[in-house]
This record gives structure tokens, sequence and C-alpha cells, in this order.
């Protein structure tokens, strides 16, 4: 593979669930809606995580899981069930419902995938009802997205087209897909299609004559999916920063058997401005340590990210999960710097402890003790929801790791103080 070294060192940590993924998913297909069945605890997290970002009537909800249904008092099914109807009478515009499992759904054995075929049967023509499982047991939050997206593609229908397709799996702010497609366009790939659609409406055909795209590190049982539908996978770098892009790119033209000349003359200038946007923040953040503590699984091809196009040092990159397969191409690139899969969250606090790193990485459970011992964190559940794919949102990726900088300088005692308002 290459010279990286991935150590593991299991034990205790601190992640989100999968729940955590409705924040961005419900937002991305249009007339989709996410009902947890779940408890409580899961109504808080999503409404504390999604609500400072809700501005109309949101696409979530929770079905609560009391205690008579712990205890067998009720009928978990026909609960389910009236609430389901009670939920398409109000909201004719859903055309897609997702029953998310949660910790307390799968220690109760909830079958959630008999409900989904149940209630789809009896809403046919209505609105279809996929499952998936969001429950924080053994996933972290990005692995929501992942499950989610892998439901959906086993429901794709067949394309018996000899034409070759590409898809491009991973939610993406409309603005970068819309940026993906005029640029495939130009270097003559037309037949492009996005999973997650923007709305379910929008079939996406797949079969044996289907390359696919990974957006996003995180997508093991998406990437899986497609594969057992006959689609074949790009192996690339992931398209964050100037060089990720432009590897992501020419991976693709070369499996369309498209010349890399005219890749680079289609990329030319948005590169370049990616490179220039670049150049602000590098004087900001070249030789600044860096760490990351497991949370998203986008730890690699961020550490590869700023390393290589910010000079930044990366002290320790750890990820929740690593698929050596999927981020070969970024573990290349990364070099000789070790990765930790799945470290032992106490062993690992007193390695950073110990190390004092410039900017820490890391879940929003530890930013708060962390900045209390004088480290200064990056939330990483910002980088997943912030557009910072593709050329254009390059610089805005790498301003997302040098404004905590700034504003640990600016809280120094002594820091010069902004000028006052006339």
């Amino acid at each position: 593979m290459s010279g990286t070294d991935v150590l593991r060192d299991p034990g205790q940590r601190a992640v989100f669930c999968g729940l955590t993924g409705i924040v961005w998913l419900h937002r991305k297909i249009e007339d989709a809606f996410f009902l947890v069945v779940g408890s409580r605890t899961c109504a808080h997290l999503i409404q504390s995580a999604a609500g400072v970002m809700i501005f109309a009537e949101p696409r979530f909800a929770t079905a609560i899981i009391e205690e008579r249904d712990l205890a067998g008092m009720a009928d978990a099914n026909e609960e389910l069930d009236r609430v389901v109807d009670r939920l398409l009478e109000r909201r004719p515009e859903i055309k897609l419902l997702f029953l998310v499992g949660s910790c307390p759904s799968e220690v109760i054995k909830l079958d959630l995938s008999r409900a989904a075929l149940r209630l789809s049967a009896k809403h046919q023509g209505r609105a279809r009802v996929l499952n998936y499982s969001g429950s924080g047991i053994e996933t972290t939050f990005t692995q929501g997205e992942d499950a989610c997206l892998a439901s959906i593609v086993p429901e794709l229908p067949a394309d018996k087209s000899d034409a070759p397709s590409l898809i491009v799996a991973g939610a993406l702010a409309d603005v970068v897909e819309d940026q993906f497609a005029r640029l495939f366009a130009q270097i003559g790939i037309d037949n492009v299609a996005f999973v997650p659609a923007r709305a379910a409406a929008l079939e996406t055909p797949v079969g044996p004559n289907t390359r696919f795209l990974l957006a996003q590190p995180f997508l093991t049982e998406t990437a899986r999916a497609l594969e057992s539908r006959g689609a074949a996978h790009i192996a690339a770098p992931f398209p964050l920063g100037a060089e990720g892009t432009a590897a992501w790119f020419h991976a693709t033209a070369a499996a369309f058997g498209i010349a890399p000349d005219l890749v680079d003359a289609a990329i030319e200038l948005p590169r370049a401005r990616a490179v220039k946007a670049l150049a602000r923040y590098r004087t900001e953040l070249a030789g600044k340590s860096l760490w990351f503590f497991p949370d998203s699984q986008l730890e690699v091809p961020l550490a590869r990210f700023l390393s290589r196009e910010c000079g930044m040092r990366p002290a320790e990159v750890a990820t929740p999960y690593l698929n050596q397969r999927l981020l070969a191409a970024e573990l290349e690139l990364l070099g000789d710097v070790p990765v930790h899969e799945a470290p032992d969250l106490e062993r690992q606090l007193d390695r950073a402890k110990t190390a004092r790193p410039d900017i820490t990485v890391c879940g929003l459970g530890l930013a708060n003790p962390l900045e209390a011992l004088g480290l200064t964190t990056k939330w990483s559940i910002e980088l997943v929801f912030t557009p910072v794919h593709f050329y254009e949102q390059a610089g805005d990726l790498a301003g997302l790791f040098s404004r905590p900088l700034r504003r640990r300088d600016a809280l120094k005692v002594g820091a010069a103080q902004p000028a006052a308002m006339p």
C-alpha cells in the first residue's frame, strides 16, 4: 500500500451516533422525512443539533418508545403504524419516509425492516418507506449517512442501457453538485447522477455499465451496495483542496477513457482560483501542528489536504474506522504519518496533553474539556455539513482551520485590540 502505518489500540471512545446525519440529510432530500424510532433522549439530540439551522417546519421527528413499549405492555408495531398513518396524512408532500433505528429500538429488537416493507405496501403509490439504523452502539455519526444511502441503492432501477454512466455518492450541497456537474460536462461526461438525489422521485438507474465515485470517505456500506448492483468503483483521493479535486477528476476521466490534457484544460481556471485562495491561508497555517481525535472518518483526507496544501504538521491522525481500500489513494499521498484506527480515548488524551498541538480536531463532547486544558479546537461535525468540496470551496475549508487560531491569538493576554469603531 504505502508507507503509512495504521496503528490499532482499541478501547473506549467518545463519538455521536448516526442519528446526527439527519441534520444534513433532511435538508438534502427535499421530499423525504426521517422518523426516528427512539427515546426522548434521541429526540433531544436531533432537536438540539438541528434546531439552530431550521427556518421552516423540519422534515424529521421521533416516535417515542415509552416504558410500556420496553416492558412489552404495548404492541410497538401497531403504535408505529398509527404514527406513520397520521404523519403521512398530515404531510402529503412526503414521498420517501425513512424509519431510523436507534439504540432503544435495537435493544428491544424492533424489526424496522419488516415494518418498512409492511408500511410501503400499505401506502403504495403514496410514499415509499425505507429503514436504516442510526444507533450509536457500533457506529459513529457519519455512518448514519452511509446507512441511509445504502438503504436507497437497492431501490434504484436497473440500468439496462449500454451507455456508460456515472454516479457520485455522498450528500453534497446543491451548489457543489452543480459545480461538479458543469465540470464533468466540460470533460465529456454528461450522464452523471448524484445519490442522494434532491428529490425522491428522481430515480437513478444503476447497472454493470455504471461507475461510481465517492464524495465522502465514510461510505463503506454504500460502496458495497453499489458494487452488488454491478457498478464499478473509481478509486481516487477525495475532492478536498486543489490537489484532491484534480486527482478526483483525472481518475474519473481515465475510467471513461478521456485524455488527461482535456481534463487539465477544463480544470485550469478553477484550480488556479483554489491555489490563489489557499495561498492566503497557508501563511497562517504553515508549520502549525495538527491533531485529530477520531470522529467523522474525514480525518485522513483532511490531514492530507492540510499537510500537503497548507503546510501543517499532523502530529497524530486518528479515525474511528479506516477502510484501507477506499482510502488507499489518500494514504499514499499522506505518506509516513501514523494513522490510529479507533484508539483508546484515555491514552490518546494523555498523548494530546503531552504534545499540545496548535489545533485539535475533535467531536463536540471533547471540545470544551480540551479548551479548558488550553488547547485550540475545531469541531469535526462542522466539516460535514459545511460545503468544503471542490475548487471553489478550498479556501473556505482552509479558513475553517485558520479562524480558531486567529481567535486563540486574539484572546491572548496583551494581544493587540481591534481598532475602535468610529
